[in-house]
């Protein structure tokens, strides 16, 4: 299986942008508890980095950084769509825009480095990050939803929830 260069280069070229755009938001919102639903807009960004990442992931050897940029971005969408959710708690509100900021900046990197094998790119997801991650998921109940409908509420048609064990699966798919 081979990917074809230019391809990924379009890919990282518009998620960079993407990442910008996100950073911007989260920092628009951060410290505002009151523009917590926002937080939604960030899943959606994040989730089209991920469909163009597993997208490119069909085509590509299983050991390329997609698959991994794929896993790590199905993370940062879970946590932006689910604390978008947060009610009358601006605590765990400012942790998750902290943390998010943070995964956006990493993503940023990964993209970067995106023709280095998967093991090296491992090394560049911080053990803090990874941490907060943990403790940010551990957070929300399972009954909590990890998408939102276009208006940001929760749709109970087709909502689909990622439970604590689904989220740990994903951190152990990155080697984390």
């Amino acid at each position: 299986m081979s990917i074809d260069k230019e391809i990924v280069k379009d890919f990282v070229s518009e998620s960079k942008i993407l990442i910008e755009d996100l950073i911007d938001l989260l920092e628009g919102i951060e410290g505002d508890f009151s523009q917590v639903e926002k937080l939604a807009e960030y899943g959606n960004g994040v989730d089209r980095i991920m469909g163009g990442a597993k997208s490119l992931a069909m085509s590509a050897p299983t050991d390329h950084a997609v698959h991994l940029i794929s896993d790590y971005t199905a993370l940062c969408k879970a946590v932006g769509y689910k604390a978008s959710q947060i009610q009358g708690n601006q605590s765990l509100f400012d942790v998750c825009v902290a943390t998010l900021l943070d995964g956006s900046e990493t993503l940023s990197t990964l993209l970067d480095r995106i023709d280095e094998p998967m093991a090296a790119l491992k090394t560049t997801i911080p053990q803090a990050f990874i941490d907060r991650l943990r403790w940010v998921s551990g957070k929300f109940s399972d009954d909590v939803a990890m998408s939102v409908s276009a208006k940001g509420a929760a749709s109970d048609q087709g909502k689909q929830k990622l439970k604590q064990n689904e989220i740990d699966d994903l951190l152990k798919k990155l080697g984390l």
